[in-house]
């Protein structure tokens, strides 16, 4: 089943190229508003789900196309980020340790919300491809053989990211938790329909221009291994969201009217823009291109590939 908000903030299931609400079946459920009822949903979901399958399969729905999806946790409880948890299409020698950092819920937009990039001395902005884990029921202390029985479905994340920014060592939450840095959606996908979920393939496109395409196969730390590494830290709830990283090499400036869209096999395609009001500029290269500039100059190259250069605007090296 792929759940989504839309409207006013209505839960809806999305049958092919249609929306069907769900919100009447749901009142019962307790919240303080219709932005609490996907988690309490996701919390129910056992005792619900037969119920929304008979609804979904008799009605109709209307066309996605006459309505606006929302992001699909738009008061998401927590975000757990995994930090350096691809392998970079194998170039690592070895694995980062493992490692991870929170990220504001207050960052949280849906399909074609803007990514805004504040007028910071950021020293460049990316917008990271990643596949999400929605958490489907509490997880303290789990295996990792326990722990894909508390994955409620997937769904697309991107994790914006501001570089370089003043002064050192105080990195993750200034560069990470701003808002409108975590675009999510359109709709999560429940765990049965994704066959394999540490097989897929994870596209994202900058302008129509592929920039990373990747597989969640190349993860230094799989799902399993992540959800029971952060379950020994604090409790996952249900509704709760981890972000399984990112490979970097793609990885390539956001400028003033990009259009950024990412596709993770399944999953649908989450379409955000971009808005600059300083209308600054970089350098267009992916992190991999930068790289191999880098070794052309006889340069040691970076294990993660290097960013872009600001050319131009307030902040721009002189």
């Amino acid at each position: 089943m792929k759940l989504a908000y839309f409207q006013d903030n209505r839960v809806g299931a999305v049958k092919g190229d249609r929306v069907v609400d769900l919100t009447p079946l749901l009142e019962d459920l307790p919240h303080r508003d219709r932005q609490d009822l996907m988690p309490a949903l996701i919390g129910a979901f056992d005792r619900y789900v037969d119920r929304l399958r008979e609804h979904v399969e008799a009605e109709e729905g209307v066309p996605l196309s006459t309505v606006s999806l929302r992001a699909p946790l738009p008061r998401v409880r927590q975000i757990d980020c995994m930090a350096t948890n691809y392998l970079e299409n194998g170039t690592l020698e070895k694995a980062f340790p493992i490692n991870a950092f929170h990220k504001s819920p207050s960052a949280v937009i849906g399909p074609d919300e803007a990514i805004v990039l504040q007028d910071i001395p950021a020293t460049v902005f990316e917008a990271e491809a990643e596949l999400a884990i929605v958490v489907g029921r509490q997880a303290k202390d789990v295996s990792e053989a326990e722990a894909m029985d508390h994955v409620f479905g997937y769904m697309n994340f991107i994790d914006g990211s501001a570089r370089g920014l003043p002064p050192s060592r105080n990195v993750f939450f200034q560069a990470k938790s701003r808002d409108t840095f975590a675009p999510m959606g359109p709709y999560i996908v429940t765990a049965d329909e994704i066959r394999d979920p540490q097989n897929l393939p994870v596209k994202l496109w900058i302008n129509g221009e592929l920039r990373q395409d990747f597989s969640t196969s190349d993860m230094a730390y799989s799902i399993a291994r992540c959800i029971s590494w952060l379950s020994t830290i604090h409790t996952l709830e249900p509704g709760d969201v981890v972000a399984t990283g990112t490979n970097h090499r793609g990885l390539s400036a956001l400028h003033d009217g990009d259009l950024v869209e990412l596709e993770t096999e399944g999953l649908g395609r989450l379409r955000t823009p971009v808005r600059d009001d300083l209308k600054r500029t970089w350098t267009r290269d992916t992190r991999l291109q930068e790289n191999e500039k880098r070794v052309a100059r006889g340069e040691e190259p970076a294990p993660t590939g290097i960013p872009a250069t600001q050319l131009t605007g307030k902040y721009a090296p002189a």
